[in-house]
């Protein structure tokens, strides 16, 4: 590994109280090149910007995919990465779907422990905060043939973050757009999903929602994804969550949130989660809470689900009885050492630079 400090940190423009999220990088970045049928040398550099041809082949043909991690600072200032074996095979997962080359355990772990360890002054500390960590890859050849490209970057951003969202979320049952079908890259970090979702989303804000729940492409019948996060709702005292298939994306916090609800000796029902269903429990009482959950924003509560002319207000329960806060804090105190961790998550960040 080729590691080039930065001569210039810019750490003292870093405002912790003022953190805007995804504006301001860190001082370095990992690059590496794939080229001839090989990756190249892993480097760790100074952040700045790149030169790339208008004719880069991932802005004609999508080849591009990404994750979505965070690193976590307690009180000792240690520092931790949460579960980053499993953004490693999923990033490799999106890889293989989209015809790129697998990027290896060495230039995915071994780079995110470098650079959070050199770059550990920008983890901030406090409720809400981390530091958000973008790895990337996309085909990076001058061409306009379209075919599968020959040379690809795979590269590590990270960003200082505090809550994605303060407040519960208004989401609208989508019943024309769909997220991803079947045969297609739902389940891939493809970065044509999110393009994609951008104009449906701007159509339920401008109706006075914060989000889109995507449904099925055949039936529009199923609940898939929320936005950019899984989706759970609670009936009774029963937790569902639809199940991953090729359109939706196997998330990390969704998977989290499943194995603590289930630790914490709350059912968890995995399936065909049908809008019908929620709707009806809406009507009847028993739909206590409904949330969203995904890296950047951990949890964020529903407080209203259009669904046709409808908009159905849901009751906002307080920490002591919302299953969605107590899980969200059961998963925050595991990220940021305040808590025991039984399933082996929290991966300490060693100090060596």
């Amino acid at each position: 590994m080729i590691i080039e400090r930065t001569a210039n940190s810019r750490i003292g423009e870093l405002d912790p109280k003022n953190i805007t999220f995804g504006n301001m990088f860190s001082d370095h970045m990992l690059i590496c090149e794939y080229e001839n049928g090989s990756w190249g040398d892993v480097k760790i550099m100074p952040y700045g910007p790149l030169s790339f041809s208008p004719a880069i082949m991932v802005a004609h043909y999508g080849q591009g995919a990404f994750e979505g991690m965070k690193a976590y600072k307690d009180k000792d200032d240690n520092v931790f990465l949460f579960r980053p074996y499993k953004n490693f095979e999923r990033m490799n997962k999106s890889a293989v779907r989209l015809a790129m080359p697998e990027v290896t355990e060495e230039m995915f772990i071994g780079g995110l422990q470098t650079i959070i360890d050199i770059d550990r002054d920008w983890v901030p500390f406090g409720d809400g905060m981390s530091l958000y960590i973008r790895p990337v890859i996309f085909a990076s050849e001058e061409a306009l043939k379209a075919r599968v490209a020959n040379k690809y970057m795979f590269s590590i951003m990270a960003t200082p973050a505090k809550a994605y969202y303060s407040e519960p979320v208004a989401v609208k049952v989508s019943d024309h757009f769909s997220r991803a079908a079947n045969g297609g890259v739902g389940y891939a970090k493809a970065a044509g999903n999110y393009g994609g979702s951008f104009y449906p989303t701007m159509m339920a804000q401008e109706e006075g929602y914060d989000q889109i729940i995507w449904t099925d492409d055949a039936t529009h019948t199923l609940f898939e994804e929320c936005g950019t996060m899984n989706v759970f709702v609670r009936i009774n005292d029963t937790v569902y969550t639809p199940k991953t298939s090729e359109r939706i994306l196997d998330g990390v916090t969704r998977d989290s949130f499943i194995q603590l609800a289930k630790h914490k000796g709350i059912e968890v029902i995995i399936g065909d989660l049908k809008v019908e269903d929620v709707y009806k429990a809406h009507k009847d009482g028993s739909l206590k809470e409904a949330w969203g959950v995904g890296t950047a924003v951990v949890t964020t509560q529903f407080k209203a689900i259009g669904y046709g002319d409808e908009r159905l207000a849901l009751p906002q329960l307080d920490a002591e009885d919302s299953y969605a806060l107590q899980l969200k804090k059961a998963l925050v105190d595991i990220q940021t050492n305040q808590a025991e961790d039984p399933f082996g998550w929290r991966v300490l960040v060693e100090r060596k630079n």
